[in-house]
């Protein structure tokens, strides 16, 4: 029995004028009981991500596979290509596109919004899908998007390959700040992987973000590196991912 497939028809514009690509659906085999939003990387689009995650065998995990607008990128001398949020150098004092960061934040919350009560959600996503992922769980964090408006999905699982994490030099602040803030940030499960021959995103980063995270509370993230590895996913680090997602969600008949 193999999974159907959906699309979920053309790009829809938010409140901000973003113009999102198109959104793929990868229906469950088995009992729905849990359903994420996986995002790609700069460039790509949401169909390659619901074959990827179509090949996972996860039966009872639905997933939504939304595509970034299309928007002129710094770090690539301003060529338009599909980006969750506008990035330039990856460096230490790299300047973040909250406004970007908060559009595309808002549009996979609403995509989780019309999920069954019943139903456990989660965000992953490799590259800058894995920088919107942990920006989104900073925001499940604080109650809050970078904009002040409250957020509005009870995550349970959040999934970073090959990321960073935006704002990560200022998260430990705003969270010790709030004692609500503190205990959503110590119940969120958080799995990181990164390759330590990464030559887009420093492998450096993705550890740095990981010791923010833990810092700031988040007590259930977890960092896995992969020694060798460029910036690319491989088998056995979706095989943990796999595993990870099946034991954190409690998921079923995943065998």
């Amino acid at each position: 029995m193999s999974y159907s497939h959906q699309s979920m028809g053309s790009g829809s514009r938010n409140a901000r004028g973003y113009e999102f690509g198109r959104t793929y659906v990868v229906r469950p085999k088995g009992k729905h009981q849990a359903t994420l939003v996986w995002l790609h990387g700069l460039g790509d689009n949401g169909s390659s991500s619901s074959q990827l995650m179509e090949s996972l065998r996860l039966p009872n995990v639905k997933w939504i596979c939304p595509t970034a607008p299309s928007r002129p990128v710094s770090s690539l001398g301003g060529f338009t290509c599909t980006a969750w949020f506008d990035v330039g150098e990856i460096s230490e004092d790299g300047h973040d596109d909250l406004e970007g960061l908060d559009a595309s934040a808002s549009h996979i919350a609403n995509l989780l919004s019309a999920e069954p009560a019943d139903v456990q959600v989660g965000i992953g996503g490799v590259s800058m899908g894995a920088a919107i992922s942990l920006y989104s769980a900073t925001c499940y964090a604080l109650g809050r998007y970078g904009t002040g408006h409250a957020y509005p999905i009870n995550l349970r699982a959040v999934v970073g390959l090959s990321g960073w994490l935006p704002g990560w030099k200022i998260l430990r602040g705003k969270i010790e700040c709030s004692y609500e803030a503190a205990r959503r940030a110590a119940s969120l499960p958080i799995i990181l992987t990164h390759g330590t021959s990464d030559d887009v995103v420093p492998y450096r980063f993705g550890e740095k973000s990981a010791q923010s995270l833990g810092m700031a509370g988040f007590r259930q993230a977890m960092f896995k590196p992969y020694e060798g590895l460029g910036h690319y996913t491989v088998p056995k680090e979706m095989d943990e991912v796999v595993h990870w997602l099946t034991t954190r969600l409690g998921l079923e008949g995943s065998r």
